[in-house]
């Protein structure tokens, strides 16, 4: 069940809060917990056994280890991540893995062997993460266990984030299971519901339209694509991607305020960044702080007692273990978003950068000023998107080629109007922030907005989902981006 179809909007969702909003307090949990189960199966029916056997599995697995002191919880810890990690493995990953096993096999002359392909479930990856934040937090005493498996079990299935995050900590949601009345009031609930049109219409009316050209621009072959219109796909890609995932975001914060809770955020304007330093700082900003607490920092520590002496060729040791660091990070960051070679030339690509901007390339940008410093670092960001977004090495080779080279050919890509005016408003919103009061005053809007603003952004979300719907029913939808992860 996909947030964007009728399906969820017109029926499970009305049905969900009604229920959710008439049953007693001691009860909603319980249901909370049911729905997102139901929700889950619905998509995944197999999988959601196997989702269910591992919260099991790790809710006794970690409250073990909680008791346990030295090399006993040691065991333990490693025990949750290695069952976590070798589920994410096997589903999202054993395909890749098989694939180039067969291309070695034919390399070397030999037939390559059957296999039969691996779904890939829904969601595996953002609930793979939190789990393991939940084993890492109570690892380091930074998070006590969960006292109920029923509390466990609803941080995980918690359905209006547990498909494509916000990835959440259990220390920013634990208070809120157990307790979150002062948050479950008309304001929450009204707020909840302009957030998540929001996020529809970021989805519905921008994403899926730029999406659709974009879809036949990068389908275009060698003697179709100019150089002009591999531009304008590229772009589109980077608008699109941004309003298809910010919108899901959107969605799933709006949902959790209607029913009392506030995750945390994921974007904030990041294309508005000066470098990608900062892009990380403000894209999925929450896969972001993940990595660096749970990867990033750990490496940088394990690195830096390994290099005892202040300078290695000619480079202060402190460089070398960030690039070090920052080189494996953002190379399983890549590897995390899909099994593909893309996926991973891309993560390399980000921190390649991000190591450039940590040796020199943030002074240049400073002395630059701040809408040169955008502008390059778009310029970057484009490029980068475009392997994200290609099927293969060799498809991103050629789509890059084309952008440069700037020949001209005959196409029937037919640039619309109405993609035109969504391209338009995409990058109004995308820039908005340049403006330095934007932030601050969208801030405002999400979370304190008074009585009289938040009347009229009903009033507008009513509006948007009446557009949003109408174009699911005229057009279909078409599933999220992040959902392939």
């Amino acid at each position: 069940m996909i947030y964007n179809s009728s399906l969820f909007l017109l029926y499970f969702l009305p049905s969900f809060l009604i229920i959710y909003y008439l049953i007693s307090r001691k009860f909603k949990n319980w249901f909370l917990l049911l729905t997102g189960i139901f929700f889950y199966a619905w998509g995944a029916p197999v999988f959601v056994f196997v989702v269910m056997g591992s919260v099991m599995a790790d809710f006794f697995i970690v409250g073990q280890m909680s008791l346990k002191e030295g090399s006993g919880r040691r065991w333990l810890m490693w025990l949750s991540v290695f069952l976590n990690l070798a589920l994410l493995l096997y589903f999202k990953y054993m395909n890749f893995f098989v694939d180039q096993f067969q291309a070695m096999l034919t390399l070397f002359g030999s037939n390559p062997a059957e296999w039969t392909k691996i779904a890939l479930p829904v969601g595996i990856s953002f609930i793979t993460f939190q789990k393991l934040a939940y084993t890492l937090d109570v690892y380091k005493r930074q998070q006590p266990v969960f006292a109920k498996l029923q509390d466990f079990a609803l941080f995980i299935f918690m359905f209006p984030q547990m498909l494509s995050g916000p990835i959440v900590r259990p220390g920013q949601i634990s208070g809120q299971i157990t307790d979150r009345s002062a948050q479950e009031n008309i304001d929450y609930r009204l707020t909840g519901f302009y957030r998540f049109m929001i996020g529809l219409a970021k989805k519905v009316l921008i994403a899926d339209v730029l999406g659709t050209t974009v879809n036949e621009i990068f389908a275009l072959g060698p003697n179709e694509l100019s150089g002009g219109l591999a531009w304008i796909g590229a772009i589109a890609y980077t608008f699109q991607i941004y309003f298809d995932f910010s919108g899901y975001s959107d969605m799933a914060i709006g949902l959790a305020r209607m029913v009392g809770f506030r995750i945390p955020e994921n974007f904030n304007f990041p294309y508005v960044s000066q470098s990608i330093t900062e892009f990380w700082r403000r894209w999925h900003i929450t896969l972001s702080f993940w990595f660096r607490d749970y990867i990033f920092l750990p490496l940088a520590y394990a690195t830096s007692r390994k290099l005892p002496k202040e300078r290695y060729f000619g480079l202060r040791a402190d460089k070398i273990i960030y690039l070090i660091a920052a080189t494996v990070t953002f190379m399983l960051c890549g590897f995390w978003h899909g099994a593909a070679w893309t996926f991973i030339v891309w993560g390399a690509y980000m921190g390649l950068f991000i190591v450039i901007d940590r040796i020199f390339l943030l002074r240049y940008l400073k002395k630059a000023g701040r809408i040169p410093s955008i502008a390059i670092n778009f310029l970057l960001l484009v490029i980068g998107w475009v392997i994200f977004r290609a099927d293969s090495l060799a498809d991103a080779w050629f789509y890059l080629e084309r952008m440069f080279m700037f020949q001209g050919a005959e196409n029937e890509v037919w640039l619309n109007p109405k993609f035109w005016t969504m391209f338009a408003i995409a990058a109004i919103f995308s820039f908005g922030a340049i403006w330095k009061k934007a932030e601050s005053r969208i801030e405002k809007l999400y979370f304190n907005p008074g009585n009289s603003a938040i009347i009229v952004f009903s009033v507008i979300a009513i509006l948007l989902f009446i557009l949003s719907e109408a174009t699911i029913t005229s057009s279909g939808f078409n599933p999220f981006i992040y959902f392939r992860f």
